[in-house]
């Protein structure tokens, strides 16, 4: 399995944010990608998930095409926002996306337990303090199986411990023949992973 891009550009409101970008990860293999505020970090991460069209280059994803066809079916993609409803409990809301996405090697209640949040699925998300929230977030990279993590400052209102927690559960994937990529300003405490600066990468 192999996740290629190839001189990718990528734009936002007809402006180019970036150009030439070019990696490739195997299964096991994790990018970290860094950057000023405006560089094209989060940019980058919807364009590889298919959020967003790339102006040039190529992207590609190499490995079950039967159950994975295309890069977009592949990703997992976390982003700012939790992408969760308010009024919903955080097992209805899990539940919607485990029905869109798929099942994974995780139920909901072990999910949950997981990141920490055991016995709190009953509670309307809308409850939850901003670091309940993103775990929950991280809960939904449990639930369904996708081989590609694209994290968008995915540790961001997380205490120490959930840091810790987080950084497991992302060993476990790259370990498990998983790939990541995550945009963040913040150490994710992931070994032996590239990077990418936007434009250079090199690995540690």
């Amino acid at each position: 399995m192999r996740l290629i891009a190839e001189n990718l550009s990528g734009e936002r409101g007809g402006e180019a944010v970036f150009d030439g970008i070019g990696f490739v990860l195997a299964d096991g293999e994790a990018l970290v990608v860094t950057g000023p505020n405006g560089s094209g970090k989060s940019t980058l991460l919807r364009v590889i998930a298919g959020l967003l069209p790339h102006s040039h280059g190529r992207i590609a994803f190499e490995g079950d095409s039967e159950d994975f066809p295309t890069v977009a079916s592949a990703c997992h993609y976390l982003g700012h926002q939790n992408a969760m409803k308010a009024a919903l409990t955080v097992q209805e809301n899990l539940q919607f996306w485990r029905d869109f996405s798929g099942n994974g090697r995780l139920g909901i209640s072990d999910a949950l337990e997981e990141v920490g949040l055991g016995g709190l699925g009953h509670l309307p998300f809308g409850y939850l303090s901003t670091g309940q929230k993103r775990r929950a977030a991280i809960a939904k990279l449990l639930i369904s199986h996708r081989p590609v993590w694209l994290l968008d400052e995915p540790t961001s209102g997380l205490d120490k411990a959930s840091d810790a927690r987080f950084a497991a559960l992302m060993q476990d994937h790259c370990a498990a023949g998983g790939i990541i990529i995550a945009a963040t300003h913040l150490p994710l405490g992931l070994e032996g992973v590239k990077t990418l600066e936007m434009g250079r990468v090199h690995a540690l």
